[in-house]
């Protein structure tokens, strides 16, 4: 007999459920897209006309067929609802960022370890093409012994949000916490963690009243990281990696959120492939003589994160993310906070 499939449940069908969740469970075999949060809305039913439609959080957690509920709601309701959804004992996946502080963290986990619940952070950006490529080249030895990192997370959008859970001042909202979540966990990911972080968080924006720039240095023994993101780049940058044997140079290119925004399917033969213009460069020590050379980019897939999900859930493999990983880069942030606050390096 085959196992009979895994009904997931998102708490929205903004954009984050529609193009980052919905088309990968939907698509996989081993799991049911079942039910959707939308308070007045059908969206999701539209799209997708099997789904169980929810008007509150309290309706879609009584449902006792829905086996793994997904976070993906505004970051001020994650702890909340990811702490009823373990009580009423789901299985859970919170969006990035996972909590506003390590302690609200620890709470979550000690919570699904009591009902015997798996719990993952959605850090999609691990599956993204260009950090799979950069993460190649570093582990291949090309570079060397690494000594310096830039990650930078660059946007040109100088107006304010439309959506207001975006723009009001509230834990776990501003630039640090939404962009800086995907590059702390890709620094963490590549690097391990830091000893120390120094880090300058501030407002650039006319009238906004949220943090919307900061530059975090990474301290490790005989390197440094840089991390970076903005607002008011109109040429932005990507990965940077210096090592002891070179150099490689990759953009931020990945295809797959322009793709699903234009409702490309997951499933087609060149899903996550990168075109040849987004190649990063390579210029490192060969046969005692330096080479420049385009490095293809590394397919990328979020589906890789729900397939690992599936085989937590149904084989009892390892999570994709672990809460503890998400906790981890929470930790940090709270650190950066501390920094640019008091204006000096802070240990970890």
């Amino acid at each position: 007999m085959e196992p009979r499939q895994i009904n997931v449940a998102l708490c929205a069908f903004g954009m984050s459920g529609r193009v980052f969740h919905a088309p990968f469970i939907h698509a996989h075999p081993g799991l049911n897209l079942y039910g959707v949060l939308e308070r007045s809305k059908n969206t999701a039913a539209e799209i997708y006309p099997n789904i169980k439609t929810f008007r509150s959080i309290e309706e879609l957690l009584a449902d006792d067929n829905i086996d793994l509920v997904v976070v993906n709601t505004p970051s001020i309701t994650h702890v909340a609802f990811a702490a009823q959804a373990l009580q009423h004992d789901k299985h859970v996946i919170v969006e990035k960022p996972f909590t506003a502080t390590a302690a609200d963290a620890n709470e979550l986990i000690s919570l699904a370890s009591a009902h015997n619940k798996l719990l993952s952070v959605f850090h999609n950006r691990r599956y993204d093409s260009d950090f799979l490529t950069v993460k190649k080249i570093i582990q291949s030895g090309s570079l060397g012994q690494i000594k310096e990192a830039s990650i930078f997370y660059d946007r040109f959008t100088p107006a304010l949000s439309p959506k207001p859970h975006k723009e009001t001042p509230t834990p776990a909202v501003g630039i640090l916490y939404d962009l800086g979540s995907h590059l702390i966990d890709s620094a963490l990911q590549l690097f391990g963690t830091p000893d120390a972080v120094f880090a300058d968080i501030m407002r650039m924006r006319e009238h906004t009243q949220v943090d919307d720039y900061f530059e975090i240095l990474f301290y490790y023994p005989g390197s440094r990281v840089r991390l970076k993101a903005t607002f008011f780049a109109k040429e932005p940058q990507g990965f940077t990696i210096h090592g002891t044997k070179g150099s490689f140079i990759k953009s931020r290119s990945d295809t797959q959120e322009k793709d699903l925004q234009a409702a490309k399917p997951v499933t087609d033969a060149d899903w996550g492939l990168e075109p040849a213009s987004a190649y990063g460069t390579l210029h490192c020590e060969q046969n005692g003589d330096f080479t420049i050379s385009q490095v293809a980019s590394e397919r990328g897939n979020y589906a890789t994160y729900y397939e690992a999900i599936y085989q937590a859930l149904q084989n009892g493999k390892p999570l994709p993310v672990t809460a503890e990983e998400g906790r981890e880069v929470i930790r940090i942030i709270e650190a950066a906070l501390k920094s640019s606050q008091e204006g000096k390096k802070v240990d970890l």
